[in-house]
C-alpha cells in the first residue's frame, strides 16, 4: 500500500471530470433548446447548419423579391381595368358620332369626351410603381431563388402606337374609313384587343410568380425541418441524459471521496 501516489483518487478525478463535462453540457443543451452551444459540440454539423441557415436566408429575400414583383402586376392590373373602362367608353362615343341624327356640334362633345379619356390613357402611361416605371417596353427580371436565378416578367408598354395614337383621333366628324369617328373606332378596337392581350400576360406573371412564391415557402420549411434536426435539442432524450450524468457525477464525488480514504488505512498498520 502506497501513500505518495493514490491511483484510485486520480482514475476516479479524471471520471468526475468527464462526467461534470457531459453534465454541463447536457444542461447547455436544456438551457439553450441547442444541441451545438460550441463548434466543438458537433463542428460538421455546425458547418451545414451555418449553410441551411444562410440558403434560407436567401429564400427569404427571393420570397420578398416575387411578392414585391406580384404587388408591381396587381397595380399594373389595377391601372388597366380603368383603362379598360375608358377605352370601352371611347368605343361607344365612336359609335355614338356616327348617328345620323346627331349634329356636329353634338359629335364636338362626343370628341371633347373621346379626347379627355384618351388624354387619361396616355398619363396612365406615365405611372411608377415606388419609382419603378409600370408601363415600359422592357421585360423585369425578377430573382426567384437563392440563386439568383430570374423570371422574365412580360412588359406591358401603354406608351406603344397602339394606345398613344388615340389622342390624335377625332370623332368629331363621320369621315371615312381614314379619317373620323370611323378611324377612331378602328383605333380604339385595336387597343381593346392589345390591352386584353396584356392584361393576360399580367396574369400569367401573377400566376408563375405566385408558384414562384409557394416553391420558396415549401423549400424555406424543409430548410427549417432539416436543420432543426441538426441543431434542436430533444428535451425529453437530454432530460434523461441529463438525469444519467447528474447521478454519475454524484456517484464520482461519492468514490473520490471514499479514493481519498484509502490512504488513512496506512495508518492504522503504523499504529
Amino acid at each position: 500500500m502506497v501513500i505518495n501516489t493514490n491511483i484510485s483518487a486520480q482514475t476516479t478525478a479524471g471520471l468526475l471530470g468527464q462526467s461534470s463535462a457531459r453534465l454541463s453540457q447536457s444542461l447547455a443543451r436544456l438551457s439553450s433548446g441547442s444541441k451545438i452551444n460550441s463548434p466543438a459540440d458537433d463542428s460538421a454539423g455546425l458547418a451545414v447548419s451555418m449553410n441551411l441557415t444562410a440558403q434560407m436566408g436567401r429564400n427569404s429575400a427571393a420570397s420578398d423579391n416575387v411578392n414585391n414583383a406580384i404587388s408591381f402586376n396587381q397595380t399594373q392590373d389595377g391601372y388597366l381595368q380603368q383603362v379598360s373602362n375608358a377605352l370601352n367608353r371611347m368605343s361607344e362615343l365612336a359609335v355614338q358620332s356616327q348617328d345620323v341624327t346627331k349634329s356636329n356640334s353634338d359629335r364636338g362633345l362626343y370628341d371633347q369626351e373621346f379626347k379627355t379619356l384618351a388624354t387619361y390613357i396616355n398619363n396612365v402611361a406615365g405611372k411608377d410603381f415606388n419609382g419603378v416605371s409600370l408601363f415600359t417596353s422592357n421585360d423585369l427580371k425578377v430573382t426567384v431563388d437563392s440563386d439568383a436565378n430570374t423570371f422574365s416578367n412580360t412588359h406591358v408598354n401603354l406608351g406603344a402606337n397602339t394606345y398613344a395614337n388615340l389622342v390624335n383621333d377625332s370623332i368629331g366628324t363621320v369621315g371615312d374609313s381614314s379619317s373620323g369617328a370611323i378611324k377612331a373606332l378602328a383605333d380604339v378596337k385595336k387597343a381593346i384587343s392589345q390591352l386584353g392581350t396584356d392584361r393576360a400576360n399580367i396574369g400569367a406573371n401573377i400566376e408563375t410568380l405566385t408558384a414562384y412564391s409557394n416553391q420558396l415557402s415549401t423549400l424555406n420549411n424543409n430548410l427549417s425541418a432539416a436543420n432543426s434536426q441538426i441543431v434542436d435539442v430533444d428535451v425529453a432524450k437530454e432530460s434523461t441524459n441529463y438525469a444519467k450524468q447528474n447521478i454519475l457525477v454524484q456517484t464520482g464525488t461519492a468514490m473520490l471521496a471514499q479514493a481519498n480514504a484509502l490512504p488513512q488505512i496506512a495508518l492504522k498498520l503504523l499504529g
